[in-house]
């Protein structure tokens, strides 16, 4: 917590001095008694002493007085205020490793349904795309705030391929390119990107199993060029080292093979993107670092003024001493 008015902080100064008066009015009060007073007969009147109940309306009289004093100060706190409009592109890879069953029931459903929650929890100003990727990369859902257009893409993923993570991920960079100047015959001409996809912040979430084993580009070139397009790129590695699947040999029989994740891989990617690398061995894991990353990316830090909420403690604080003071002592102290 900071304050706009740190000088107003010496006015603390008043709470020492306030109890020292409490205390000596107490003493006095104390000593008054026992000089004038038959205790014997005091103690025939008075069924019963409030005790400590006595001091509780003083100690929240005091408590209001330091919330209304830091109040003067204009008391700031930092919190999470939901961003308005962003762009993030969902990377999904579908290899075959993806229906390893290691994290239940598959690692391509455990991921599909996450991935669904996680669009549900973005706010609704933000674009949502989705790109699926095994031995090519798919423009699954162009970039929209519809999400059942993003959930429908989810749920017909389907597993197959090698993993090509360099070309997913260019794939994703081409939707916020400007369009190339000219086009020769061997280059399809690209479609001018959506201006909200170029002017808006763009995220990349990246899921994959395992390391990179198709396409044209190496995923650190990907990389520098997100990095370069100012494009973070978060990464999940999702599984575990005991993850296997049934994959052809050389000779074309279904071998039983080891399909352990790449996390060192997709952590290179994130730091030189300026992103944050994540693991899952697990759906619950999955789940919470689909949660992490909407708080990241859904939600930025601001510092807002909680002078308000200061001065309510404080009125909250004297209405509760006073209310203790006059049904336990019948009097305002």
């Amino acid at each position: 917590m900071r304050v706009l008015w740190p000088g107003m902080l010496w006015a603390l100064l008043l709470l020492p001095v306030a109890i020292a008066a409490y205390l000596l009015g107490q003493r006095r009060r104390t000593s008054y008694t026992a000089r004038f007073a038959n205790l014997d007969l005091l103690a025939n009147v008075v069924a019963r002493s409030p005790g400590w109940r006595r001091h509780l309306p003083a100690v929240l009289y005091l408590l209001a007085l330091a919330c209304l004093l830091l109040a003067l100060a204009r008391p700031q706190a930092t919190v999470l205020v939901p961003k308005q409009q962003a762009n993030v592109i969902l990377i999904m890879d579908v290899s075959r490793s993806m229906t390893a069953v290691d994290v239940a029931p598959s690692r391509l459903v455990a991921a599909a349904d996450a991935a669904g929650g996680f669009v549900d929890r973005l706010p609704n100003g933000f674009r949502i795309g989705l790109i699926s990727f095994s031995t090519t990369a798919q423009l699954v859902a162009t970039p929209t705030t519809d999400r059942q257009a993003v959930h429908d893409g989810l749920s017909s993923l389907r597993a197959k391929g090698g993993t090509a993570i360099g070309d997913a991920i260019e794939r994703a960079l081409d939707l916020r390119r400007p369009p190339p100047t000219s086009s020769s015959a061997n280059v399809p001409a690209r479609p001018a990107p959506d201006p909200a996809l170029r002017t808006l912040p763009m995220a990349l979430l990246l899921l994959s199993d395992g390391a990179n084993t198709s396409g044209r580009t190496p995923p650190q070139r990907a990389a520098d060029d997100a990095h370069q397009l100012r494009v973070p790129i978060y990464t999940i590695a999702l599984g575990t080292q005991d993850g296997t699947v049934n994959l052809p040999d050389l000779s074309g029989q279904p071998r039983m093979t080891s399909v352990p994740p790449d996390p060192g891989g997709l952590q290179q990617i994130a730091q030189r993107t300026g992103g944050q690398a994540f693991t899952a061995p697990t759906a619950t894991n999955l789940g919470r670092v689909y949660r992490q990353i909407g708080t990241r990316i859904g939600f930025v830090h601001q510092d807002r003024e909680i002078t308000v909420a200061f001065a309510a403690a404080a009125l909250l604080l004297l209405a509760a001493g006073g209310t203790l003071a006059l049904v336990w002592l019948q009097r305002l102290p």
